[in-house]
């Protein structure tokens, strides 16, 4: 797999002259099992998930975003056609979330200084919620930042090139063992409790936006 296709990114508005990007890796493996169909080709307000994501991780100026795909990986790399991402295929993704945050990490140039990671099935995240990410770690170069939903800690959280090979050796739930051993250095960034909002059942997307329907 591994393409990119053409399209600048925004560039990270925060980052000082010269400054090496954040990269992104946006996992979208799943087999959208209590969905019942693929979850991440659902539209809303006329784009799929999948892609939304895509164009709030590049509009953040995250470079490179590294995008993780699996189940029916040929209709997700399609949905992304167009958008200046790189697709790399985790064979394994039925292993878990933890695989295909391995995969994607390791697919990240070795100049990558820090990653933030994202979920495709949180559509309410926008691009200066990456933003803020990038800007907190800039000023103060903490190893981790994570998005605080009213006190609720979740995706997407940038993780500093330190903490790679943990996130790869974890196995499932990566994030919540790494914060567990880092949380005294780990700062957060306030998000809008709505923002929270996944996708997960039928149903989730209503009150989202209109009437969501699947992209061929």
């Amino acid at each position: 797999m591994d393409t990119a296709a053409e399209g600048p990114a925004s560039g990270d508005r925060g980052a000082p002259a010269g400054a090496p990007p954040v990269a992104g890796v946006l996992l979208a493996a799943g087999a959208s099992t209590r969905m019942g169909s693929n979850k991440l080709l659902l539209e809303l307000d006329g784009e799929s998930l999948l892609r939304r994501a895509a164009m709030s991780a590049l509009a953040a100026g995250l470079a490179p975003v590294v995008v993780v795909l699996g189940h029916e990986a040929a209709r997700g790399e399609a949905t992304l056609r167009g958008l200046a991402c790189t697709t790399v295929l985790n064979p394994e993704f039925v292993l878990g979330q933890g695989s295909s945050l391995a995969v994607g990490l390791r697919a990240l140039p070795a100049g990558a200084v820090a990653a933030v990671v994202l979920l495709a099935d949180m559509p309410l995240v926008t691009a200066s919620m990456i933003e803020a990410l990038q800007a907190r770690w800039r000023a103060t170069g903490a190893p981790l930042v994570l998005s605080d939903y009213a006190g609720v800690l979740a995706p997407p959280a940038l993780y500093t090139r330190a903490l790679f090979g943990e996130l790869c050796s974890a196995g499932e739930a990566p994030g919540k063992q790494v914060l567990a051993r880092h949380r005294a250095a780990a700062l957060t960034v306030p998000c809008p409790a709505a923002a929270l909002a996944d996708v997960d059942r039928p149903g989730d997307l209503e009150g989202l936006g209109p009437a969501p329907r699947s992209t061929p």
